[in-house]
């Protein structure tokens, strides 16, 4: 089991985040992600909306910080941790540009980024980006693949129903032979476009019950089958983890690991930056180091 984080202060979302986070800034998170760095946290990560309907942000919170940016930011402080887009909305980028950002990145990184994207949900920000909500799920899938055929190469080829390219020099690329992408979404075909097209399914919003059926049923389709290469299974638990009880916390580790789990998204209940500090070193000395590979 490998263990990320979702990184405090760059979302808000409400009933997540603590009270500190909304104040908080750059100073902050470069000392959790230096921490993170320090403790062995595999990952962490950083999702994507550019802008959030005000009817909505009750649900959804306001605040989403640029992924490549703020990765980019994580990267120059830090020397081993991975850097996730939690998700990025695919179907808002053409799959070269989303290759030339992060190819980017994974160079300056030297070869840390992990790919996450996702279809989209938010109907309102495909409007004001002046995308196609309605068929945005066939160009996702098209554009996956464009994707996979461009990062890493500096003349990337490729052609699809929606996509096209060839001839153009993308450098720099990405250093990685194979970028890993993990696709987010809470579907059977979310999970069945991840074992397909990407690397890794990464859901959100699922209870433990409903990934351990959905994984169960999946486990019994000819796509998980035919997987070649690894895949990943990165798991996020419905509640922060409360370490003031870290018998419960390992019950709920090792909960998701029988399902299926090969990696765990966490959040931590906390009260401050220097009481999440606490909490990273603690998680990570007396409990990580029991299901880490």
């Amino acid at each position: 089991m490998r263990f990320g984080l979702t990184t405090p202060v760059v979302t808000l979302v409400p009933r997540s985040h603590a009270a500190w986070e909304a104040t908080a800034g750059p100073e902050e998170l470069r000392r959790i992600a230096v921490a993170a760095d320090r403790f062995g946290y595999d990952f962490v990560s950083c999702s994507e909306h550019v802008g959030i309907p005000t009817a909505v942000a009750a649900v959804r919170g306001g605040r989403y910080y640029e992924p490549a940016a703020t990765l980019g930011f994580i990267a120059a402080i830090t020397q081993r941790v991975r850097l996730l887009t939690h998700v990025i909305v695919l179907p808002y980028h053409h799959p070269l540009a989303v290759a030339k950002r992060y190819g980017t990145l994974d160079r300056l990184s030297g070869g840390r980024v992990i790919l996450g994207v996702g279809v989209g949900s938010l109907a309102p920000e495909f409007e004001l980006l002046g995308i196609d909500f309605a068929g945005r799920g066939p160009r996702y899938e098209d554009a996956l693949r464009a994707l996979r055929a461009a990062l890493g190469g500096r003349q990337p080829s490729y052609r699809g129903d929606y996509y096209e390219f060839g001839e153009f020099i993308i450098d720099p690329c990405a250093v990685q032979p194979r970028v890993p992408i993990w696709l987010g979404g809470r579907s059977a075909r979310s999970l069945r476009r991840a074992l397909e097209l990407g690397d890794g399914w990464d859901p959100f919003g699922l209870g433990l019950e409903q990934l351990g059926a959905l994984l169960d049923r999946a486990r019994r389709w000819p796509q998980w089958a035919a997987r070649q290469e690894q895949f990943d299974v990165v798991l996020t638990p419905e509640e922060p983890l409360s370490l003031d009880d870290a018998g419960a916390v390992r019950q709920t580790i090792a909960a998701y690991a029988r399902i299926g789990a090969t990696a765990m998204t966490l959040r931590f209940h906390h009260r401050s930056l220097d009481h999440l500090l606490e909490l990273l070193e603690k998680f990570a000395t007396s409990i990580m180091p029991e299901f880490a590979r």
